[in-house]
């Protein structure tokens, strides 16, 4: 997408009146006390509390026409934060459209069932990234049958664990190229316009490849089974919990795809470093209560420390890697497959090399029209970065 004219960028938009923030700093330090938090738990707490807060510094923007002024504070950059994702998801987006093949994308979800909903919550690391190889392999196993369409497929898998009531649900949303790199010779496979894989077959293959994984981690001792799950730490019945999953039918959902390419990948850019409730969707907070959207004009009201324990059970574990990528888009396969399918569809081939890092600034606006720099006052305006004069007002945003 080209850079957007001057003329066509908006300024930011205002800050919502109520954000995550607030309820943290409001009844975060007595859930603390209440409840045993794990490390990473409390470090987003703190961080969230504190994101954009005189905190963690700043600096004070002054518009050069009508003198505006506010001050602005740094952010968290925690991945669980509302406030700090959308720089880094214009980031993504844009090294995403620098290797886009021009083809077709589909976008396919897989979810795991509600009877392993505790098993993973208590085996996140491990259990979660069974869900990627499940998934992955589950799309390259079928893409490369000569039956179906004997090639390669390209997948970029992003990883979510709620629903919009904030309640735990592990799934991955995976971004499918509409064909591959043929198997047996050098030629590029397209899939039929509307149709990628059968969706049941997708459903009972990813079953049985994820059960097969969770009952070798079982075998080998890979698991933990505290409280209420400890009954499953007998091979007998953990068992029999496979033999009650292997019946049920698995949810996976395949999306036609959406428009060219380049507007799925802005699609899936939504997905990518979302945290499990944007700040927009609050609607109220009273002492005794959080209220917040859900879905089709719906909302749900919670106790604040009944919100905290939805919103901390989405923490991922520390280093934990939520987006990846599979076949086509695999890093080692970038420099050799990526670039031969980019040839065979008639496009210039992918580049190797990332695109050299833009201004924050400059990206936000070429991607998403948000002029940071444009006086939020006078709109005519730009605004200029000064130091906090000494002994600045304590201030924080709402």
């Amino acid at each position: 997408m080209p850079p957007a004219a001057r003329g066509s960028c908006r300024p930011p938009t205002p800050r919502p009146a109520l954000d995550v923030a607030t309820i943290v700093r409001t009844h975060g330090a007595a859930y603390r006390r209440e409840h045993a938090l794990s490390l990473d738990q409390r470090a987003v707490l703190r961080a969230i509390a504190t994101c954009r807060t005189p905190v963690l510094g700043g600096h004070l923007d002054v518009c050069d026409t009508c003198g505006h002024t506010r001050p602005a504070y740094n952010s968290c950059r925690n991945r669980h934060c509302p406030k700090c994702q959308a720089l880094p998801a214009a980031r993504w987006i844009d090294a995403r459209l620098a290797r886009l093949l021009p083809t077709p994308y589909f976008h396919v979800v897989f979810t795991l069932p509600g009877a392993l909903r505790g098993l993973v919550l208590h085996n996140r690391r491990r259990l979660f990234a069974l869900l990627f190889a499940a998934a992955s392999q589950t799309l390259l196993a079928l893409g490369r049958d000569p039956r179906r369409l004997g090639a390669t497929l390209g997948i970029t898998a992003v990883l979510h664990t709620w629903t919009r009531e904030l309640q735990f649900h592990p799934h991955v949303h995976c971004l499918v190229t509409g064909g591959g790199l043929a198997v047996a010779r050098p030629r590029w496979v397209a899939a039929r316009r509307r149709y990628l894989l059968p969706v049941r077959v997708l459903s009972r293959l990813f079953r049985g490849k994820f059960l097969a994984a969770l009952a070798r981690a079982h075998a080998h001792g890979d698991l933990d089974f505290p409280g209420a799950l400890a009954p499953l730490a007998d091979a007998g019945a953990f068992r029999a919990l496979l033999d009650h999953l292997y019946r049920q039918e698995w949810v996976v959902y395949a999306k036609r795809p959406l428009g060219g390419p380049a507007q799925v990948v802005r699609y899936l850019g939504r997905y990518t470093h979302r945290v499990g409730l944007a700040n927009h969707r609050l609607q109220a907070l009273t002492p005794d209560a959080v209220r917040f959207a859900t879905k089709d004009g719906g909302s749900i009201t919670l106790p604040p420390r009944e919100f905290l324990r939805r919103f901390l059970l989405h923490v991922l574990p520390r280093g934990f890697v939520k987006i990846r990528h599979f076949g086509l888009f695999a890093a080692r396969q970038v420099p050799t497959a990526l670039a031969r399918a980019g040839r065979l569809l008639g496009g210039a081939p992918p580049p190797i090399t990332p695109r050299p890092p833009s201004d924050w600034r400059t990206l936000l606006r070429r991607l998403t029209g948000v002029d940071l720099a444009r006086c939020p006052r006078c709109a005519h305006g730009t605004m200029l970065r000064h130091p906090l004069p000494y002994g600045a007002p304590v201030y924080a945003p709402p």
